[in-house]
């Protein structure tokens, strides 16, 4: 199992190393913008959910950035699997439905983790302690794994490049800006409570924001965490079956 496994995060990696540079500045200067406009710009004056606002925005931009990037790979993905049938091959080869999506989802953690690496160095350079904790360690593994594996049911499911950009227009841009990332979601009218916690990064960023400041942990959050992805992942499965047939 674990050959095919290899194999496909070997193919991923591999290109991946090819354009390594354009992608790391690409994938960091988003979060810098950010961090120049409203971390300095707020500075030290601006509370958010009892934090220097600084320090509420750095984990907020670990979860977004890391969330771009491990959902990013649906668009990878579809370029390989629309003009370079890269996915027919998979599937004629001796590799198994479930070695295909751990492969891809691996690649995406990759991704997001490597962006989060980023925003830490940011930390340093602007000066915001954090505690990185087992806590986190978790968080984040369970976090990337989770929208890892929804960049690939997403890619498995659409049809064409369309609707992927669909998709990340009407849901992904809007849950990266109203689930918790720049602001606490708490400040929102009550109608768009009901609809951010019905989506999985604003668990995200109330874990992953708590074990990096110190926060209390709301274990409830972290389960919601796991159920997201555990569902994310057989829907995986399940779409990369349903290509095949």
């Amino acid at each position: 199992m674990f050959n095919g496994i290899r194999g496909v995060l070997y193919r991923e990696l591999n290109v991946y190393r090819k354009r390594a540079r354009k992608q790391l500045l690409a994938s960091s200067l988003s979060p810098l913008l950010f961090l120049i406009a409203f971390g300095w710009g707020f500075g030290d004056k601006v509370v958010a959910g009892g934090l220097p606002y600084i320090t509420f925005l750095i984990p907020g931009l670990i979860t977004m950035s890391s969330l771009n990037q491990s959902y990013g790979i649906a668009q990878e993905i579809n370029i390989t699997r629309f003009y370079f049938h890269l996915f027919d091959e998979y599937l004629i080869a001796p590799v198994s439905h479930i070695e295909i999506v751990l492969g891809e989802v691996a690649y995406g953690m990759f991704k997001g983790l490597l962006s989060t690496i980023l925003i830490f160095i940011y930390a340093l350079i602007f000066k915001v302690n954090l505690i990185i904790s087992p806590l986190f360690i978790l968080a984040i593994l369970l976090h990337t794994f989770l929208f890892a594996s929804l960049g690939t049911t997403m890619a498995m499911i659409v049809k064409d490049h369309g609707s992927q950009a669909t998709v990340n227009t009407f849901v992904i841009t809007p849950m990266v800006f109203l689930c918790g990332t720049f602001f606490p979601v708490d400040k929102l009218p009550y109608i768009f409570k009901l609809i951010v916690y019905t989506l999985p990064l604003t668990y995200s960023t109330k874990v992953i924001r708590a074990s990096l400041t110190g926060g209390q942990l709301n274990v409830l959050y972290l389960t919601l965490m796991v159920c997201f992805a555990a569902v994310f992942f057989v829907t995986a499965y399940m779409a990369v079956k349903k290509v095949e047939a």
